[in-house]
């Protein structure tokens, strides 16, 4: 949708599809978590993404304003923050506690675009598509493979770092969209 590659429609399917997984997932490990908080904190985690992902759909299909979105985009920015506190303080879980704060980087992108409405699109599609490979589909496979422990906290930091190099690179050397041709992408605007 972002980089207009998927129409809209077809993304909010897919939106809800993905949403509704990552809603009864973790409202199942809440319910059978008995006396164990940390299970506890680790599915709420998920619904951050479960209900970020069911509201994009619902919004995108119904072609309604997204200022909602962008606002409980906010929330759950500085959420995530406080998962990779906890994550990289009590946990000792440097790794996740990055990943959490890159979450956290999207979401706020995600305030800035839907909820007060600044010219990134494109940008924010950009980072959304690399992010979710360093955050999600690479971790992934590695501890499916039993490989994540491989990957050290210095060198998955460094890795980080050029990320974010990276992301202030492409934001100064593209710029706003406001700078490119019009898209085709129609988002709601209300």
């Amino acid at each position: 949708m972002l980089l207009e590659r998927v129409d809209a429609k077809s993304a909010a399917i897919f939106n809800l599809f993905v949403g509704a997984l990552q809603t009864i997932t973790p409202l199942y490990l809440i319910m059978t978590a008995g006396e164990n908080p940390w299970l506890i904190f680790s599915a709420s985690g998920i619904l951050l993404f479960g209900f970020t992902y069911l509201y994009v759909g619902i919004v995108t299909l119904l072609n309604i304003d997204t200022n909602g979105i962008g606002w409980y985009s906010l929330w759950v920015a500085i959420a995530a923050c406080s998962h990779a506190g906890v994550n990289m303080i009590y946990l000792k879980n440097i790794k996740f506690g990055i990943i959490w704060l890159m979450w956290a980087f999207l979401w706020l992108l995600f305030f800035l675009l839907l909820g007060l409405k600044k010219d990134i699109r494109r940008f924010t599609g950009w980072v959304t598509l690399i992010i979710s490979w360093f955050t999600a589909t690479i971790p992934a496979f590695l501890i499916l493979i039993n490989a994540w422990d491989i990957v050290s906290n210095a060198l998955f930091a460094v890795f980080a770092l050029l990320l974010v190099i990276w992301f202030v690179y492409l934001y100064f050397k593209r710029g706003t969209d406001s700078k490119k041709p019009s898209m085709r992408y129609n988002a709601p605007t209300g």
